[in-house]
């Protein structure tokens, strides 16, 4: 891989990076909720599962995917499942109050939870597996060792996915002194369970 085959493959996951999705709209609330220090738990959980993916995905499952639908169904009807559920939680306000900067605010989750919950999302869309079997290879040489190249992309993929995360995190932690009124924060629990189920049903609508 030349070095204008991996500038163009780095810009391109820029940019995939950068759009809202079930990742980043988990951090940024995890971020609004217990801080952006500890949301870092969150975030650490959903690039395990985004760097496990692709290195999966260049194992080759994403061909065992596409070639057993019975596998897809099952990791998607799972996705499925449980963004509803948090979208549900979300909309019935089941958070703990939102900790903006007090040391007597209650912080919901421990850093293991936070992680879990994060890998739980990242993990649970198969549709990432398809997308990096089908993206990565388009950025390898074959005529050249293709492990260390893969390393590269997973790994300029993973730094990328990071720079966002906490772009969402930072971004969230600046809407916690308004969302701390009962009112506003009514109103983006609910905000955020609707796309959270929203993103519940597109990946229903999934096929591989």
């Amino acid at each position: 891989m030349n070095l204008h085959t991996w500038w163009i493959f780095a810009v391109t996951v820029f940019v995939l990076c950068g759009t809202p999705g079930p990742n980043m709209l988990h951090v940024m609330t995890r971020s609004v909720r217990v801080g952006f220090r500890r949301s870092i738990a969150a975030m650490a959980g959903c690039l395990t599962a985004l760097v496990l993916a692709l290195a999966i995905s260049a194992a080759g499952l994403g061909a065992v995917l596409k070639a057993s639908p019975m596998v897809f169904d099952v990791l998607r009807y799972a996705g499925v499942a449980y963004l509803v559920y948090l979208g549900i939680k979300a909309w019935r306000g089941g958070d703990a109050p939102i900790d903006v900067g007090s040391t007597t605010a209650l912080v919901p989750s421990s850093r293991i939870v936070l992680f879990r919950d994060g890998f739980i999302i990242g993990i649970s869309n198969p549709k990432l597996l398809l997308f990096a079997s089908a993206f990565l290879p388009q950025f390898v040489d074959l005529t050249q060792p293709q492990l260390p190249q893969f390393v590269i992309l997973v790994g300029t993929f993973a730094v990328m996915e990071m720079f966002w995360y906490a772009v969402y995190a930072a971004g969230g932690r600046g809407l916690a002194g308004y969302l701390a009124k009962p009112g506003l924060r009514k109103v983006f629990d609910r905000v955020v369970g609707t796309i959270f189920i929203g993103f519940g049903l597109a990946l229903l609508r999934a096929r591989p």
